[in-house]
């Protein structure tokens, strides 16, 4: 069976600009499923180097997959944890393609010093996860819930989280809060906008292999999270893209509020 209800729609997708990436993806698949398609991500020139030295430039490199293979798109760049530029994000996007139907939030802070014990956790460390993890997702859904509730056609926000804001592993205080938040503005949103007919999810990915995990492969750590797949092995970012396409189609309308896992059955719940 083919999803339906995509063909046609508005869509943004924070955090596209890595080679190997959910947010690429994401942003190809619902193309591909007939959406006009929004990517923000950071600037090309804040890109790893051997993403630059391979020619990748960021989001303009995804909107042109996705032009090349017929589809709509259109690049913006922005810091989405500043007021005013979430705000612009979905004034451009509404002027670009019209009134959003579907958000994803995909924007995630690198990994970085935060991964420590609270006990040595620097203060700035724990703010840019939340700035980037939270800040972010908290004004681009409240810019685009406005438009969507204001637009009237109802809608499909998609929150990718992790599996980290459930299983609360020692040293990731900082991104398993952050991922914790964001599973509960999904459940307050899905309250507040159901009226409206717009759906409001999560996806929590579990060991996923993209550009940003690079830095512990191979590690035991690595090992450690593969093993703790009921699968065996790492998932790959067309997982992802996958499921979001699926919570945003007709035939995930009577899902809303929900925490979902994909993660190959590293997380087991009642």
């Amino acid at each position: 069976m083919e999803l339906t209800g995509l063909r046609g729609q508005v869509a943004v997708v924070t955090g596209a600009a890595r080679a190997r990436g959910i947010g690429r993806d994401t942003a190809v698949v619902l193309a591909q499923s007939g959406c006009s398609v929004v990517v923000t991500g950071r600037k090309s020139s804040r890109l790893p180097e051997d993403e630059a030295r391979s020619g990748w430039k960021g989001i303009h490199s995804v909107v042109e997959e996705i032009q090349a293979a017929g589809g709509k798109a259109a690049a913006f760049e922005g810091d989405l944890a500043v007021e005013s530029e979430a705000q612009r994000l979905a004034d451009f996007t509404a002027s670009t393609f019209g009134p959003a139907t579907i958000l994803v939030n995909n924007a995630a802070a690198n990994r970085g010093d935060d991964r420590q014990a609270v006990a040595d956790l620097p203060l700035e460390a724990w703010h840019t996860v939340m700035n980037t993890n939270n800040d972010s997702v908290f004004l681009v859904s409240r810019a685009f819930a406005r438009q969507m509730v204001t637009a009237g056609n109802g809608g499909s926000i998609v929150n990718i989280s992790s599996i980290a804001g459930k299983v609360f592993g020692a040293n990731t205080a900082a991104y398993a809060s952050s991922k914790a938040a964001m599973q509960a503005i999904t459940k307050v949103m899905c309250r507040e906008l159901g009226p409206n007919n717009i759906r409001v999810n999560a996806i929590c990915p579990g060991l996923i292999d993209t550009a940003r995990m690079d830095d512990l492969k191979g590690q035991e750590g690595w090992h450690a999270l593969v093993d703790r797949s009921s699968l065996g092995r790492a998932g790959e970012p067309i997982d992802i893209a996958w499921m979001v396409a699926f919570l945003c189609s007709e035939q995930a309308r009577w899902i809303s509020g929900q925490a979902i896992n994909v993660d190959g059955g590293s997380v087991l719940e009642a």
